[in-house]
């Protein structure tokens, strides 16, 4: 059993090793991860029940999606309370008893916090609508007049993204159509005003909670939002963020002060970790143009970490993943800090799918790569973070009926193109029919999204049962790579290899992928030391990753 608190150790003869820079987080969708009550939505017991499986695949911590109290329009991102369990999930008690069984078992806890918006239902924006205009009350959000002579057009031309305007207009206490409040998303989720000093300090008080109940750490949803331009201007291509659901409306997105929010949670942070010596974690998901731009929230004393999402968005061409792996070397691990590696979350299509792969086979070109990338990540020097049912190869489920998705972009939108209900799909744990273990005991639950009749295919028991299944290779990858000296943290360097081939070393070991479909001679002799698919002697296969120790 591992510490809590690693014992700290030299990396390269110059850094002093810190137990995030090469960790591997395991993110856990809560409500899609095991139900322990029979009501069809994953819960904090349900987590805790599936601890010693995720120790077992070989995790150093884990990542929770918001649980706290909220009306669920974008399940749960859209925060009621902060401070505070949402019954779907259980309470603070069971909470601390996921804390406490992880302590146990050596596994990191980090909580997701959503500070850019909070729920429609939130006391404070429920004063702020009873309030009236130019109130303290609605000073803690982004109220306006809206433009024309009746003040029917909203504020500005800016777009949510998650589709159609960014501001709703509200219904004055006397029932007059009064003034617009902005969100950048869902209306049900108005944006902070975070130039108001009021809503710094709630939330020191909202990260002090949490890390005296013993977490260690946060990541931090949109952590290139929180401001917006003081002048909320017009945008010259208003629809951009929901047309490339990407935070790229520069004047509501990546503002100079946001780092300023990050120097005071980092400073809060270190203050725990000098109290009783165990690091607490700032992992951002930063979604900016450029890895310079990138690299500017993970200087010393902002964020620890923040999601390097263009490998998860490059196209399956190795010049396409050498570009982004070297862009993320030079200009993020320049800063001191790691690189932090992902190829799926709770947004994103999965790789299964998004490489080539029919939804509704287990096997084919889709998923050989999906296999190749994940061995590749976890050979990349950094932390990498990897999202449940993508140590099983799950596919996305794209063929849900309209009736049962609940993704807020379909309900605005009426858009299929990037409803994400598809990779949120509840887990299957074992037997042949939904719910597939998801629910123990309750054999005739009805899971929160239905479970295609394949999912038998990828129920973790067979994968567990099966050396040559995608968790075998998850959890061989994860072993090796706490084994070998040579993973982790440091550099790497590029060999010379056939086109379509994209191969580096790292001390003595060696990591190659073929991008294509055909063999071609491995970069070094031998035979490998792991694969993602079968690879004869001195033969790289097609869509496979190999790792060989030169001798």
């Amino acid at each position: 059993m591992h510490n809590r608190c690693p014992s700290q150790r030299q990396v390269d003869g110059l850094n002093r090793h810190h137990w995030w820079r090469d960790a591997v987080i395991y993110q856990v969708y809560v409500r899609s991860f095991l139900d322990s009550t029979g009501d069809g939505i994953g819960d904090l017991a349900g987590v805790r029940a599936g601890l010693p499986y995720l120790k077992k695949l070989g995790v150093d911590g884990i990542w929770l999606s918001p649980f706290y109290p909220s009306p669920q329009h974008d399940h749960g991102y859209d925060v009621a309370d902060y401070c505070d369990v949402d019954p779907l999930f259980g309470d603070l008690g069971e909470f601390d008893q996921l804390v406490g069984a992880a302590r146990r078992l050596g596994v990191k806890v980090l909580l997701d916090i959503v500070p850019n918006h909070c729920s429609s239902e939130h006391p404070w924006f429920r004063e702020a609508l009873a309030a009236a205009p130019g109130s303290p009350a609605r000073a803690r959000f982004h109220f306006a007049d809206g433009r024309g002579p009746d003040g029917s057009e909203p504020p500005n031309n800016w777009h949510s993204m998650f589709g159609g305007p960014a501001w709703s207009r509200v219904t004055e206490p006397d029932g007059t159509p009064g003034q617009w409040y902005l969100h950048m998303f869902a209306p049900e989720q108005p944006d902070w005003n975070w130039r108001n000093p009021e809503i710094g300090a709630e939330f020191d008080r909202v990260l002090r909670f949490w890390l005296d109940r013993g977490i260690d750490g946060f990541r931090i949803d949109v952590a290139a939002g929180l401001y917006k331009h003081p002048e909320l201007p017009d945008s010259d291509d208003p629809e951009a963020d929901a047309r490339t659901r990407d935070s790229v409306n520069p004047l509501a997105w990546n503002q100079p002060e946001v780092h300023d929010v990050w120097r005071r949670w980092r400073s809060i942070c270190e203050e725990y970790t000098e109290r009783d010596g165990c690091e607490r974690l700032l992992v951002g998901e930063v979604s900016v143009p450029t890895a310079r731009e990138h690299a500017q929230y993970v200087r010393p004393d902002e964020l620890h970490q923040a999601f390097f999402f263009d490998l998860l968005s490059a196209s399956w061409d190795a010049d396409a993943f050498q570009k982004v792996i070297s862009e993320a070397m030079d200009d993020i691990a320049g800063t001191g800090s790691t690189v932090t590696w992902v190829l799926n979350n709770h947004d994103q299509v999965r790789t299964v799918t998004r490489y080539g792969e029919p939804a509704t086979e287990g096997s084919g070109l889709g998923a050989a790569r999906a296999r190749a990338a994940a061995l590749l990540m976890l050979a990349l020097p950094g932390a990498a973070y990897i999202y449940q049912g993508e140590e099983l190869g799950l596919p996305e489920v794209v063929d849900l009926p309209d009736d049962v998705l609940t993704d807020p972009i379909f309900r605005r939108t009426g858009s299929r193109a990037r409803i994400r209900d598809g990779c949120r799909v509840p887990l299957p744990w074992s037997g042949q029919a939904s719910p597939f273990g998801f629910t123990p005991g309750v054999e005739s639950a009805k899971p929160w999204l239905p479970q295609p009749e394949y999912f038998a295919e990828y129920a973790t028991d067979r994968a567990l049962a099966d050396t040559r299944s995608f968790w075998h290779l998850y959890r061989d990858g994860l072993q090796l790579r706490a084994a070998l000296p040579q993973l982790g943290e440091g550099t790497l360097r590029w060999l010379d290899t056939q086109p379509g081939v994209l191969a580096f070393e790292r001390g003595d070991l060696v990591c190659a992928v073929n991008f294509g479909t055909a063999p071609t001679p491995a970069p070094v002799p031998g035979t490998p030391l792991l694969a993602s698919g079968p690879c004869p002697s001195g033969v790289l296969s097609g869509s496979t990753a190999a790792w060989w120790i030169r001798s």
